[in-house]
């Protein structure tokens, strides 16, 4: 028999320790993460025991009468050990349904963790999601993936790297966030009227808690910042949170130097590094410029896919 609970800040520690023991666990799960923007989303994570020992995790959050997991992330999804079996998943989610229904929570909205993250296969969730729980697929982004088999560049970004080599463009890791914000809210302002997801002083918070997880690399030539990229560093995964090159470095390859020394020099050995979505709104609305460089360096599709279902 399960039970499940609501998380509070008393289950903090708790909470952490699990993350960090579980198949799929990232820092994105962990409450110094998720709760640097608890304002803008009612926390409703959910704790699920048996029989008194925390067996799973849902990072979650209410809006009126659904439930996500979770609108503020890029992917939610339950959270277990190396123990977990099909069986005892699917009998998670019945527990969790009977909970939400006596909530008065009519609606789910799943954001499923991507295969890449798994440090074990972990996918006994999709399974109870269309079996025990009926649910759809709604949402399908499409991101860019290399594994450690690198692909070779394309042509357009190997002639961008050679004029770039030889106009003596550096890369090297940096602390200084305020340069590089400045290039990517003038770029995504300039095309596409919009604004990054975390403002400068949200970044500058997280890069204090994580250290370790959250890097920024920058591309410059004499000094001038040219263009860079803000990791997320994961178990399994590195992530390339944003991308961006002011218009003279976009000219002179400033971004075909930065990922020619990620790609081959410092994240060499890691099994998948992920240039992120390429993808808007609900997915249907692909993004092919920014695919065709993602592709230019090697990537190839990997989904990040939202599940829907009612109570």
């Amino acid at each position: 028999m399960m039970e499940v609970r609501r998380y509070t800040a008393s289950d903090a520690e708790r909470w952490n320790l699990f993350v960090a023991d579980s198949r799929q666990g990232t820092f994105l799960f962990d409450r110094g993460y998720m709760d640097y923007h608890r304002s803008r989303f009612t926390d409703h994570s959910l704790l699920i025991y048996r029989k008194e020992r925390l067996f799973a995790l849902l990072p979650a959050n209410a809006d009126g009468d659904t439930l996500w997991s979770h609108q503020g992330l890029t992917y939610g999804g339950l959270l277990t050990n190396e123990r977990a079996t099909v069986a005892d998943v699917c009998e998670a989610f019945h527990a969790i349904n009977a909970y939400l229904r006596a909530e008065g929570f009519r609606r789910v909205v799943y954001k499923a963790i991507p295969s890449i993250y798994h440090r074990l296969p972990a996918e006994e969730d999709l399974y109870a999601l269309t079996n025990i729980c009926n649910a759809r697929l709604t949402v399908r982004h499409v991101s860019s993936t290399l594994t450690t088999h690198r692909l070779s560049f394309t042509e357009s970004r190997k002639s961008g790297l050679r004029k770039a080599q030889r106009l003596g463009i550096e890369v090297e890791e940096t602390t200084d966030l305020t340069a590089f914000w400045s290039i990517l809210e003038q770029n995504l302002q300039r095309q596409y009227a919009a604004r990054p997801v975390h403002t400068l002083s949200e970044m500058e918070l997280l890069h204090t808690r994580f250290p370790q997880n959250i890097r920024l690399f920058m591309a410059s030539r004499g000094g001038c910042p040219l263009g860079g990229t803000l990791i997320f560093e994961t178990p399994q995964v590195v992530h390339t949170q944003y991308i961006s090159a002011s218009e003279v470095g976009k000219r002179e390859g400033a971004l075909d130097a930065l990922f020619d020394y990620l790609l081959h020099d410092r994240y060499a050995q890691v099994p998948y590094f992920d240039f992120g979505k390429s993808s808007d709104g609900d997915g249907h609305a692909l993004n092919r410029s920014l695919i065709f460089q993602k592709e230019g360096f090697g990537g190839r599709a990997v989904c990040y896919d939202w599940y829907e279902y009612d109570i």
